[in-house]
């Protein structure tokens, strides 16, 4: 089975890109390999990111923050998808990855700028850390080899992905 390498963009890498390369990696269909990068990375995984990585069964040997210009380097891993998970919400830029790969952006709240307890903050983190394993299952059910920009951008629902365009 041919697994395919998702590059999860955030601007700093610290907390929902490295979530995506985590679950994207141990995701069960086994389709999938995960990478993440920031456009401006910071010097650490967020902590809460860095537990549920772990917990998912995620080495930490590969959880730190990155450049995303590490994947424009000749000798980098060739990307199939591109997803940026920066909220635009929020007033962040979200870095443009240029090339060949399908792109689509899944834009989630940074659950790092949650204030609280560390208890909603975990909270806030495993909310993003389930809508990405949706939107993973969902990308596993299909016909990954056909996918267009546009069905990866649809990716959101059960009812979005139903209503996509079925090939052959």
């Amino acid at each position: 089975m041919k697994k395919y390498n998702l590059l999860f963009l955030c601007t700093h890498n610290s907390a929902r890109s490295v979530l995506g390369e985590a679950m994207a990696s141990t995701h069960s269909s086994g389709k999938f390999v995960g990478f993440s990068a920031g456009s401006t990375p910071g010097t650490q995984v967020n902590p809460f990111a860095r537990e549920l990585a772990l917990k998912l069964g995620y080495e930490e040997s590969k959880l730190r923050s990155k450049s995303w210009d590490e994947y424009g380097l000749a000798d980098a891993p060739k990307m199939d998808f591109i997803v940026t998970v920066c909220d635009d919400a929020a007033g962040e830029v979200c870095p443009y990855w240029p090339g060949q790969p399908v792109t689509a952006h899944w834009g989630f709240p940074d659950p790092s700028r949650v204030q609280g307890t560390d208890e909603e903050k975990r909270h806030a983190f495993e909310k993003v850390l389930a809508e990405l394993k949706h939107r993973l299952d969902l990308l596993a059910d299909m016909p990954l080899d056909k996918l267009d920009a546009m069905s990866l951008q649809a990716i959101h629902s059960p009812e979005t992905a139903a209503a996509l365009p079925k090939t052959a």
